[in-house]
């Protein structure tokens, strides 16, 4: 009950849930980010700073992290020596390879398992996911042995199909979540004016499925990329060798070039990040709607 002749007061909303308050929370997030991208860069632009660094300020005692006498150098040396720019494109072809093929495959497979019902659906798709909790390693010999009797030992063929059969599983589980968010009312208005099952995955579930083949194509570009023991197992043919391999050449029994070394390592990482940016704006929009289904 009010009395008459008094205004009624406003009600005072809070600043927000929370023991700080919604701005001093807000605060605290941006801090932490902010530390933690600085741990995450931190190394990186070190890494650039001693790739542009002379041999003397690298080894010298005290860390220097602007260069007081920059040189490419290091660039030159790294990309002409130990055939590093041979081992560079055997990583590239390689890596793209994979991810064509990956994505091919994972793509008709998850279809299958989001849109048709079939004997043992659900037994085969777990037994895809059950491959995940396997350690690579355990799969060396097997691997080796298989490649063997393929006649694919040391051949870049051979190692694409080990990296294919290594990102498959994830692929699928990936692509058949955003596959059967997809409405079936599009794909029926497909067949009704007689498209066919491929011309239904190509030209509807793919295009409207971007996002999600960002994502997997940029884990698998960087899967393939940086792996090392497979291709230290299974090529032996130095023009065959990949960019991990060529790094792991820098490193002598009794010397080490740091230099072209640290100069190599940043050559390396370009593709990666290149990969990253051109698959960033549809990313956060693949992670985002894997999240909500």
């Amino acid at each position: 009950m009010t009395l008459k002749g008094k205004k009624a007061q406003p009600v005072t909303v809070s600043s927000g849930p929370g023991l700080f308050g919604t701005r001093r929370m807000t605060r605290t997030r941006l801090v932490v980010a902010v530390l933690l991208a600085l741990l995450s860069l931190g190394p990186l632009l070190y890494m650039v700073s001693l790739s542009f660094q002379p041999i003397g300020d690298i080894l010298g005692t005290t860390p220097v992290l602007v260069p007081s006498h920059p040189t490419v150098q290091n660039f030159v040396q790294a990309w002409t020596q130990n055939s590093f720019g041979h081992y560079f494109f055997n990583s590239l072809a390689v890596s793209v390879a994979t991810v064509l093929v990956t994505d091919v495959l994972a793509s008709l497979a998850a279809f299958a398992f989001a849109r048709y019902k079939f004997p043992l659906r659900e037994l085969v798709f777990y037994v895809f996911l059950a491959s995940l909790a396997v350690p690579g390693l355990i799969l060396l010999i097997p691997q080796y042995l298989l490649l063997d009797r393929l006649h694919l030992l040391d051949s870049l063929e051979g190692l694409t199909l080990l990296y294919v059969s290594s990102n498959l599983p994830f692929t699928i589980f990936f692509l058949r979540g955003f596959f059967s968010a997809i409405p079936r009312e599009y794909e029926e208005s497909f067949r009704l004016e007689g498209a066919s099952t491929l011309r239904v995955l190509t030209r509807l579930i793919v295009p409207l499925s971007v996002p999600a083949l960002a994502v997997v194509s940029m884990f698998t570009f960087n899967a393939a990329w940086d792996e090392f023991v497979l291709a230290l197992t299974m090529l032996n043919t130095p023009s065959k060798f990949t960019l991990p391999i060529g790094l792991a050449d820098f490193i002598g029994k009794e010397t080490t070039a740091w230099g072209p070394f640290f100069a190599a390592s940043v050559i390396a990482t370009v593709p990666t990040i290149i990969v990253f940016m051109m698959s960033l704006r549809w990313f956060r929009t693949g992670v985002s709607l894997g999240a909500l289904r």
